[in-house]
C-alpha cells in the first residue's frame, strides 16, 4: 500500500514540477480520487487538459473533481467500478473525449449531453440498456458513441443521428 501511495505522489509531483498538461493516475489501485491531490496540484489545475484514472477501482468521483479540473479535454475512466457520474460533469465545457468503458453504469450519464464540445463518448462494456438518442443527436460536435457490449434495446441503432454509433 505504501508503494502505491508513493507511486501516486511521484506521478503528481512530476506533473506539477514539469508543468505537464496531463495527469496519469492509471493502474494505481485507487478506490477514489485522493483529496490530497487537490492540494498538491492546486498550482496547475488550470493547465491540466488530460487525466487518466484508468484501471483502478474507483467507485465514484466527486463534484469537486469536475469543478477543479475545468479545462479538461480528455478524461479516461475506463476499467473502474463507476455506477454514475455527478451532475458537475455537464460543466466541463472543453471536454472532447470521455472513456467510461468497462465500468458498472446502468444508466447513460445524460449530463454528458450538455457538453457541447464532446466529440467522442465510450460507454463500452457497461450495463446500459438505453441511450438518450434524441439528446445525443443534438450534440453539435459529437462524432462517435461507442456503446458496444451493452444490453441496448434493439431500436437504438435505428434512430437517425449524425454521429457514428458503435453497437
Amino acid at each position: 500500500m505504501a508503494q502505491a501511495v508513493a507511486n501516486v505522489a511521484r506521478r503528481i509531483n512530476a506533473t506539477v514540477e514539469e508543468q505537464r498538461d496531463s495527469l496519469d493516475l492509471s493502474d494505481c489501485s485507487l478506490v477514489s480520487f485522493p483529496d490530497g491531490v487537490f492540494k498538491m496540484i492546486r498550482s496547475c489545475t488550470e493547465n491540466i487538459q488530460k487525466i487518466s484514472l484508468a484501471n483502478n477501482q474507483i467507485k465514484a468521483l466527486s463534484s469537486k473533481f469536475f469543478l477543479t479540473f475545468t479545462q479538461l479535454r480528455e478524461l479516461d475512466l475506463q476499467g473502474n467500478v463507476l455506477t454514475a457520474l455527478p451532475e458537475a460533469v455537464g460543466d466541463l465545457q472543453h471536454l472532447i473525449s470521455i472513456d467510461l468503458s468497462r465500468n458498472r453504469l446502468r444508466v447513460f450519464p445524460e449530463r454528458l449531453t450538455d457538453v457541447s464540445s464532446l466529440q467522442s463518448i465510450s460507454v463500452e462494456q457497461n450495463q446500459i440498456s438505453e441511450l438518450p438518442m434524441e439528446k445525443l443527436s443534438l450534440m453539435p460536435a459529437l462524432k462517435t458513441v461507442d456503446a458496444q457490449s451493452n444490453p441496448l434495446a434493439p431500436d437504438a441503432a435505428s434512430f437517425p443521428h449524425a454521429f457514428t454509433l458503435l453497437t
